[in-house]
């Protein structure tokens, strides 16, 4: 016998329209494939007269979500508003408190209100879910969760924003820099008007914190990532990756380690060995180490509206089939809390840039700060000489701490021969093809 399950969906932008589109269009596959109709039984949005290209003359409107969210007589909340706090919060509390499954595409809210949310919908017996708020339409948290359960796993890492992914991929196809590229994303489309979020590594760092608490069962802590963007990135540097074999992307990564979790968001040189290196343009894709499946990666888009509608129908058919799994990887009140590993005792090899005077003695006075501070060099490439002049100067390190790196670049910073602040970005050393 076909029953429903009744949606409310809040907020109706291009993600909710999507969502909206979906669920009309494959209505009866999704019946097929669930066992229960997906009806649409309440919207609330802020402009009514918009024109969002989907019929919802016979659709209960409801001016305030959160009233909504009590009142409506649907089974499902669709939280698609966005926001750490404020409305989307209370939208999700309010359902929850009245035995209402939610699912959400809010990463900022899942990373910094995710574990009382999570509590409180298993204790109330309901869903959270949020498979939309990663990686848009890749399933990484039904990967994480389910497909990989039988592994500990050693390390998860990836693209996880498709905005910082084109804007390095179109610097290094055309040369140019960070600013005139960026320019380009905001009129595509793929670049809000204050690009902060996705270029200053917010956006990442949130989908990092949730995937963090996915894979190794640990509570969320946002304030223990390490977060660095992508504006100080120049399309020299990018050029100098070729050349040394490698490519610059803006990585998320999350791994255990003695000194506790370690989670950091930031530029890295990826090797062209690494599949990861070749994922291009809007695209995210994640890694998944572990210790039976070695390492599965996921690759797709990373958000618009069709993604990131997949990955919300998909959570509305779990619910409907009945799918009822710990929020994270185990219930919420037996996550841990694990340390975050401090970033200056992050261990690896590193790139450098400077541009320094050409002048007799500069490298040696270079190689004595790195010697001093036991920093052991690679390799240099100095391509021109220009006596007086500045040149650039790039330099890759053996392993050695972040802290002694950090202290090498603050004497190195001021030296009179250095004309502008060192650059510096960590290589990464990952899977290669097989």
């Amino acid at each position: 016998m076909n029953t429903q399950l009744k949606v409310a969906i809040a907020g109706l932008g291009t993600v909710g329209a999507g969502t909206y589109r979906v669920l009309q269009e494959h209505g009866e596959l999704l019946t097929e494939r669930c066992g229960h109709s997906l009806v649409v039984s309440a919207v609330s949005a802020r402009d009514r007269k918009r024109d969002r290209g989907i019929n919802l003359q016979n659709v209960p409107w409801f001016d305030d979500p959160v009233q909504m969210a009590a009142e409506a007589e649907v089974d499902v909340v669709v939280e698609l508003i966005g926001g750490a706090d404020g409305v989307a919060k209370e939208i999700c509390d309010t359902a929850i408190q009245h035995g209402r499954h939610v699912v959400t595409a809010n990463k900022a809210m899942l990373a910094h209100h995710g574990i009382p949310l999570a509590r409180m919908a298993e204790e109330r017996g309901v869903v959270l879910a949020y498979e939309a708020a990663v990686a848009g339409g890749i399933p990484i948290i039904k990967a994480l969760r389910e497909g990989l359960a039988g592994n500990h796993l050693k390390r998860v890492y990836g693209i996880l924003n498709g905005t910082s992914n084109f804007i390095l991929t179109e610097m290094r196809r055309s040369g140019r820099e960070f600013e005139a590229v960026l320019e380009e994303a905001q009129k595509l489309g793929y670049a809000e008007a204050d690009p902060s979020f996705d270029v200053d590594g917010v956006d990442t760092a949130h989908k990092l914190a949730i995937l963090a608490a996915v894979a190794f069962g640990c509570e969320i802590d946002f304030d223990g990532v390490y977060t660095e963007g992508i504006r100080h990135v120049s399309a020299l540097d990018i050029g100098y990756a070729e050349e040394l074999g490698y490519r610059i992307k803006l990585l998320g990564t999350v791994r255990p380690t003695e000194d506790g979790l370690e989670q950091r968001v930031h530029p890295c040189m990826v090797p062209l060995s690494a599949p990861i290196a070749y994922v291009e343009g809007v695209d995210n894709a994640i890694v998944a180490d572990g210790d039976f499946v070695e390492s599965a990666m996921f690759e797709g888009r990373g958000a618009g509206a069709g993604p990131t509608a997949s990955a919300i129908v998909a959570d509305l058919v779990d619910i409907a089939r009945g799918t009822r799994l710990p929020t994270f990887s185990v219930p919420a009140r037996h996550l841990a809390r694990i340390l975050s590993a401090p970033m200056d005792r992050h261990w690896g090899a590193y790139y450098l840039r400077l541009m320094l005077v050409d002048r007799p003695g500069v490298i040696a006075d270079v190689a004595a700060i790195l010697r001093d501070e036991k920093v052991s060099m690679e390799s240099m490439l100095q391509r021109q000489r220009s006596p007086g002049s500045t040149v650039p100067v790039v330099i890759t390190t053996h392993e050695t701490s972040e802290s002694a790196m950090r202290h090498a670049l603050e004497r190195i910073d001021r030296l009179d021969t250095v004309v502008e602040s060192p650059r510096m970005i960590r290589i990464e050393t990952l899977g290669g093809r097989t």
